[in-house]
């Protein structure tokens, strides 16, 4: 492992894609169909988690993926709000 990286980001690119994917689209349902403030904080602690996940890698991303990426976030953030209210 090199001295500039993280172990937390090494673990990560080890794990299996499929399963990493999996677990994400049942966190992601999770919290779309719980209703209420339970619902809406786990939409935000996912964005949480991604709004993490792309300032590590904002580096490396094309500027269209960049784009696409914050979109994204923007709905799931709206999403979560809206759920709160």
């Amino acid at each position: 492992m090199q001295r500039t990286q993280r172990p937390l980001l090494a673990r990560l690119a080890g794990a299996n894609p499929t399963s990493v994917f999996l677990l994400t689209l049942v966190v992601v349902l999770v919290a779309f169909f719980t209703p209420g403030v339970i619902g809406g904080l786990l939409t935000l602690a996912l964005a949480a988690v991604l709004i993490a996940l792309m300032a590590t890698t904002w580096a490396v991303q094309a500027p269209q993926t960049r784009l696409i990426r914050l979109v994204m976030l923007t709905l799931l953030v709206t999403v979560g709000l809206a759920k709160l209210l």
